[in-house]
């Protein structure tokens, strides 16, 4: 079973790295964009899981270390 977690900064936090691209769009002709935030993406296999299970492995695995609670937000996905 594979399972997606995209993990974002949480919209309070300062995204410095997303300035930057989004400055160096704006420089490169892209006027219309207004805003870039960066995150991470991992994609986990999981041996001999349902998709709850995984789904709940997964999470549980973003908890303790894909993630930084205080300053981020994840979601995981499950693919069939």
């Amino acid at each position: 079973m594979r399972a997606r977690v995209y993990v974002t900064l949480k919209p309070s936090v300062f995204d410095p790295q997303g300035r930057v691209v989004a400055d160096a769009l704006v420089t490169l002709g892209y006027q219309d964009v207004k805003d870039v935030r960066q995150g991470k993406f991992f994609e986990v296999e999981l041996d001999g899981a349902d998709a709850a299970t995984a789904k709940s492995r997964v999470t549980e695995m973003a908890d303790k270390l894909l993630a930084n609670p205080v300053i981020e937000s994840y979601r995981v996905e499950v693919l069939p």
